[in-house]
């Protein structure tokens, strides 16, 4: 049996009214609380006012910070990192979908040390970060049981991830009826990421027994909805499987992080404000096609767990998913090559990849 590695530092729990049955593990994280959130996800889903109940109730106090972008910045990080500070908070709880989860990360950590944020990509940082509790408002990060964060950062162009073990977040909790409020277009968009981060997982360099066992799982269960999927049918039921398959997904990148299919789509994201799960949706089917001949025995392991039958019929459901409705330029294309070409997570990929190779891809998938 080979060697690996396997690590999460998230306690997490799963099911309807999970964050009530279990607040013991929320209120011992502090005596005051700095809420991370965006501008109406907390809101909406219900999570923040579930969040504040359970503090009034027991005299911990808070402070809201619902400035999060979608694809946070390292500004947007650096002022909550400030507030945080400021706010004398022992403690943080991200509520949303993967930016406010993300953005917590970051600021648990700019909340004490006194660095400028784009030190985080280096891991350069002295001081441990702030403990966290992570509230998924959505069913596709997994962020909330990952060491990971990804942020923008304008002068790159593109979007960067810092992994950092003291970033797991201490406890999370996975309520579907958080999920309730999501849009057809965001649930389905965070869906394909989940799935995204299942199929670049298990096709990964870096994959491990336990982390394959994450990833089949996830896309198991991800093939049960299916179906429901294409016909916009978010039941209840569908709804907690999305937000189970999205959290093993999550354990799978944990331990494995991404390929080429995300380090490709932070480009369409950062310059055509397409969503990131949409981004590696229209990318996923020349992904597949591109690993194909050094990774045929998993890409069919792959298609057997979502119950397809060819990559011509995932490629023919993925168009039912996320329509291709932007317009590229060739010098753009190429430009996203290149930059994908920079991402750390390109070295994962099962098959060698040129800048020519990451242009062909984007060529046949948005061409």
């Amino acid at each position: 049996m080979t060697k690996f590695k396997f690590q999460s530092g998230t306690k997490a729990y799963f099911g309807k009214d999970c964050m009530f049955d279990n607040k013991g593990d929320l209120i011992k994280l502090g005596k005051k609380a700095f809420i991370v959130t965006g501008k109406t996800s907390g809101k909406t889903s219900g999570a923040l006012d579930d969040v504040v109940s359970i503090f009034e109730g027991v005299g911990i106090k808070y402070e809201v910070f619902d400035k999060i972008e979608n694809n946070p910045s390292l500004e947007n990080v650096k002022l909550g990192g400030m507030a945080a500070a400021n706010s004398d908070a022992d403690f943080i709880v991200g509520i949303g979908g993967g930016s406010p989860l993300d953005a917590a990360k970051a600021i648990a950590i700019l909340a004490t040390n006194d660095i400028e944020p784009i030190q985080l990509i280096k891991n350069d940082f002295y001081n441990r970060p702030l403990p966290i509790a992570a509230i998924p408002t959505t069913a596709g990060t997994g962020s909330e049981v990952t060491a990971a964060s990804i942020l923008t950062i304008p002068e790159y162009e593109t979007k960067m991830s810092f992994v950092h073990e003291d970033v797991f977040p201490k406890v999370a909790f996975l309520d579907a009826k958080y999920t309730e409020s999501m849009s057809r277009d965001i649930a389905v968009n965070t869906a394909v990421d989940a799935m995204s981060h299942a199929i670049e997982g298990y096709l990964n360099k870096t994959a491990t027994l336990v982390s394959d066992m994450f990833a089949i799982e996830a896309l198991n269960v991800f093939g049960e909805c299916l179906i429901n999927l294409g016909e916009n049918n978010f039941d209840y039921e569908t709804r907690e499987k999305l937000l189970y398959s999205s959290m093993l997904a999550g354990l799978t990148i944990a331990q494995t992080g991404t390929t080429i299919a995300h380090g490709i789509g932070y480009s369409l994201t950062y310059f055509k404000n397409i969503p990131h799960g949409k981004a590696n949706g229209l990318l996923l089917t020349e992904y597949l096609r591109f690993n194909n001949s050094v990774a045929k025995d998993r890409i069919q392991n792959v298609l057997n767990a979502l119950k397809i039958k060819s990559i011509d019929d995932f490629g023919s459901y993925m168009k039912k998913l996320v329509i291709s409705d932007i317009e590229f330029s060739e010098d753009e294309l190429k430009k996203y090559a290149s930059l994908a070409m920079k991402q750390k997570n390109t070295a994962k990929n099962l098959r060698s990849v040129c800048e020519e190779d990451m242009y062909e891809i984007l060529l046949k998938s948005l061409g």
